[in-house]
């Protein structure tokens, strides 16, 4: 069986990373952090939700003098330019960082105020970002972003149970020079790992089947894990050795994905029809 390569390049951000990525706001403490950068995963997303264990990891390699080997996101929501700086500034020096390797910018559907903008670019001009990135849930926008330089990197949701981004997205993107591409919710937020959410007598899929879904398509640099403790982080892990999924494989994940869509489009539609009934609109 083929697996995963230790090393990928992150489209034209030029960085070098591990296909696994980790997210540090759910719990995970510092030992399994340095243990699963000694695997190769040194994509860390210290976002909104900064753990102590990313926070305390972070500064280990950095007092070990492999800070050159890591890259940290710092993420901001803010929709002000002051604010961005404010408490992008704020996560650098809680780090004892000189700079973030990525600051993403979260969640702009129709593409960050101007303020906010030139405030990034601002940040970047003084070197305290190495490169530029954005996440959105309107994957049209996404088309945009690809076709701006100043952004190196895109997170995009992605899962067997929200493919979208397979015709919505890559098919209009050149194949040169596009920027890196991560995904993020692999898991649909646990739901592909739920029992009561799975077609009758089947068996919930495992993180790990997740993972190899997003890394098996090969228009993904990295597929964001995101570990409570040391056991889920050891789950992820596996993904690295086992490799891509099987035709058959992603034909089962695929069917499982469609399975958990449709029943939380049934649920919206179910709760849309009380609402109109009980307002009498309906």
């Amino acid at each position: 069986m083929a697996s995963f390569p230790q090393r990928v390049v992150l489209g034209r951000s030029g960085l070098r990373v591990g296909p696994l990525g980790v997210a540090g706001g759910y719990g995970i403490e510092e030992a399994p952090l340095l243990e699963a950068f000694e695997c190769g995963v040194n994509y860390w997303y210290h976002g909104s939700l900064r753990g102590r264990g990313m926070s305390s990891a972070i500064r280990a390699l950095t007092r070990s003098g492999k800070r050159d080997e890591l890259v940290v996101i710092l993420q901001s929501y803010s929709r002000w330019g002051w604010l961005l700086e404010k408490t992008f500034r704020r996560g650098l020096s809680s780090l004892g960082l000189g700079y973030a390797d990525i600051l993403l910018l979260g969640l702009f559907n129709s593409g960050p105020p101007p303020a906010v903008f030139e405030r990034a670019l601002a940040l970047k001009r003084a070197g305290l970002v190495r490169h530029l990135a954005i996440s959105a849930h309107r994957r049209a926008a996404f088309l945009d972003y690809a076709a701006d330089s100043n952004y190196g990197v895109l997170h995009i949701r992605y899962s067997a149970a929200h493919p979208g981004a397979e015709a919505d997205v890559f098919p209009q993107l050149s194949a040169e020079g596009r920027p890196g591409i991560v995904a993020y919710t692999a898991t649909r937020w646990g739901q592909l790992l739920d029992p009561g959410r799975m077609p009758k007598g089947q068996s919930p899929l495992r993180a790990r089947d997740c993972y190899r879904f997003v890394l098996s398509n090969p228009n993904f640099n990295v597929c964001m894990t995101g570990p409570r403790n040391a056991a889920e982080l050891s789950e992820a892990l596996t993904t690295l050795d086992e490799g891509p999924l099987s035709p058959e494989a992603l034909q089962h994940v695929r069917a499982i994905g469609q399975h958990v869509r449709a029943q939380r489009s049934f649920y919206q539609k179910l709760r849309s029809g009380r609402g109109s009934l009980l307002s009498g609109s309906s």
